[in-house]
């Protein structure tokens, strides 16, 4: 049996991301790859809202938040209330998250060019896929699709005793 989409990601992610984290332990780091997209971020600007984060970075909110908060636990990233009514939590990266910057720096254009080489092998660049995937899923989302799929399957499947009000 061919597995689903959904079973071929995770493994997708796994493959990857288990390279990735080993990469970092290779290079003497404690340091994991979800924190990456908010490092990047953080990296080219001063500080961010949770929500410029989440937007500049292509993450949910909650998820940008549970990152931020893990990463402040780690010592990695500091957060301030800020914006007119103080209600805005501001992101910055702490004295060790500058100071791990470089070494990122170095892992993550390794990542990069694993991720071309990987690109370069097969018959369509997974990157280039995923983009179209994702720009496609943000005009019409996979659950409408479900949605879709369900109605169809109702409005087709011929009526059967079981369908047959007693």
């Amino acid at each position: 049996m061919k597995p689903g989409l959904g079973t071929q990601l995770r493994h997708l992610i796994e493959l990857l991301d288990g390279a990735v984290e080993q990469a970092y332990v290779e290079a003497g780091l404690d340091y994991r790859p979800r924190y990456t997209p908010v490092m990047r971020v953080l990296a080219e600007r001063q500080s961010a809202t949770i929500g410029e984060l989440a937007a500049v970075a292509g993450l949910t909110q909650p998820a940008a938040t549970q990152t931020v908060a893990v990463m402040v636990r780690k010592g990695l990233l500091t957060v301030a209330t800020g914006g007119e009514d103080g209600r805005q939590r501001v992101v910055r990266l702490s004295a060790t998250g500058e100071t791990l910057l470089p070494r990122l720096r170095v892992c993550w254009q390794a990542t990069k060019s694993a991720a071309d080489s990987l690109d370069a092998e097969l018959a369509f660049p997974l990157s280039a896929c995923l983009e179209q995937a994702i720009v496609v899923l943000e005009t019409r989302s996979f659950g409408a699709r479900i949605r879709d799929a369900n109605l169809r399957q109702h409005l087709t499947k011929p009526p059967n005793d079981a369908d047959t009000p007693g």
